[in-house]
């Protein structure tokens, strides 16, 4: 079979077309938009042929459509990639009558980055080949860090580095990056939040002469390859619960802080997947929700949370997002990503007269609900949430379980949480992979909120 020949464009329309391979190697565009293909496939036709897949087939059919790889080796990719799983269906659906949880927390840090992180870096080893070197700079509110750092360590020619917000984080996420001792690993904490750290490496990238320098790379979902290896996974979960319902169309419950994980679903959506409802559920930092409910994109200051990967107010991927809204009209982001920039809020209008995208609903949890969800799930069913899977299944009770089949998108295992759910039940959950660590040396590094002292920081350990 013939290799794709999608081509990959900037949402802000200042960068010329670029291949999949050049896309995944640039990350964030030079004009400071994200890139996206150029046109989306349509697979209704291919739906029933693809319901019995396994998960590592099902990813190399759909990621086939969106690279420039030759099939063979994108398969060795993808089993390279699942092959750290603890679980035979790496994404397993556990199912409480009308409540079904999809696990996306089987992989080597037990979060759902790993179910992207893995293929990015082999896809990253593949791609350079021992031929070219790639410092890969990235910001974490929690486990894109750890799933990244799991994703490239001790592979060669690439370095990374991971910001993280000082003290924001869980003690156990922040293990899984400081307990790593390779020489091609530095975890950085910033004296400030999650959006602090994602506005120093949105800052370093776009200085061009810095980032080609030093060979910037990203694995922030930045990079489209993120969110198309969690495409699959909304496929996968659909299938299942269809199979299980006899539905013929499903929702989606997603807990989510930086748009990404329900970007993925939204293009699964677009190309054909029949999803009635993405469901988006945040915490008490509700940007996101404030949005799908009033229009209002405005910023607040960050809180802190029991569920510290969503401690976010600016989304990245949310201007994938406006590039479709705006009819793929790259003048039309540009100018809202600049009324945004200057004025820190963006207001846009419903379309329907009622619904700001009839396609989302979007639902926030404060901490005393998640605790209760949390509570109220391990009472009915003796299963554990952690807090950010939770705030999903809150979404999911709102907006009611009767009607299409909802899918709760699990994020992590509870055991990265374990203060969150002792409160919750009484006791924290634990795993082996997790225990390991608390006896393990940590290499801390920690810098000012600052864009030049991460700068030198990175020249210091290059060069």
């Amino acid at each position: 079979m013939q290799k794709n020949s999608i081509d990959y464009i900037s949402t802000r329309g200042n960068t010329p077309p670029r291949t999949f391979s050049e896309a995944v190697l640039t990350g964030l565009a030079p004009d400071g938009g994200l890139l996206l293909p150029e046109t989306v496939p349509d697979v209704s036709s291919d739906l029933s042929r693809w319901r019995n897949l396994a998960y590592g087939d099902l990813a190399t059919a759909i990621l086939q459509r969106f690279t420039d790889l030759p099939v063979a080796e994108l398969e060795e990719l993808t089993t390279a990639s699942l092959q750290p799983f603890d679980h035979a269906e790496i994404t397993p659906l556990q199912s409480f009558g009308k409540l079904h949880i999809l696990e996306l927390f089987h992989g080597p840090t037990l979060a759902f980055k790993d179910l992207a992180l893995q293929f990015l870096g082999n896809l990253f080893a593949y791609l350079l080949d021992g031929k070219q070197a790639l410092n890969l700079l990235a910001a974490t509110s929690g486990d894109t860090g750890s799933a990244a750092i799991a994703g490239v360590h001790g592979k060669p020619g690439i370095r990374i580095f991971v910001l993280y917000p000082a003290g924001r984080i869980s003690a156990l996420q922040e293990r899984q990056m400081t307990t790593v001792p390779d020489h091609n690993v530095a975890a950085v904490a910033i004296d400030g939040s999650f959006d602090d750290c994602q506005a120093i490496v949105k800052k370093l990238f776009g200085d061009a002469e810095f980032k080609q320098r030093y060979a910037l790379g990203a694995v922030n979902s930045i990079n489209w390859a993120r969110v198309l290896a969690q495409i699959v996974y909304y496929f996968y979960g659909a299938f299942r619960v269809m199979e299980r319902t006899g539905a013929d169309r499903v929702r989606f419950a997603v807990p989510t802080g930086n748009f990404g994980d329900i970007f993925a679903g939204y293009m699964a959506r677009r190309m054909g997947l029949p999803i009635s409802r993405l469901i988006l559920a945040t915490n008490s930092n509700d940007i996101l929700a404030r949005f799908f409910e009033s229009g209002d994109y405005r910023l607040r200051k960050v809180q802190a949370t029991l569920s510290p990967s969503m401690d976010i107010q600016v989304a990245s991927n949310f201007e994938r997002y406006l590039y479709y809204r705006a009819g793929g009209c790259s003048a039309t982001v540009r100018q809202w990503m600049q009324t945004f920039r200057d004025h820190g809020q963006l207001h846009l209008d419903s379309i329907d007269g009622r619904h700001i995208d009839p396609l989302f609903k979007a639902v926030s949890a404060d901490d005393p609900s998640i605790l209760r969800t949390i509570a109220d799930i391990h009472q009915s069913t003796g299963y554990v949430l952690d807090p950010h899977s939770a705030a999903g299944v809150h979404a999911a009770n709102r907006e009611g379980l009767d009607g299409d089949p909802v899918v709760c998108i699990a994020t992590a295992h509870a055991a990265k949480f374990p203060d969150a759910v002792r409160r919750a039940i009484g006791r924290p959950a634990v795993h082996e992979k997790l225990e390991r660590l608390k006896t393990l040396p940590t290499r801390e590094h920690r810098l000012p909120n600052d864009a030049d002292a991460v700068r030198d920081f990175i020249v210091r350990h290059v060069e």
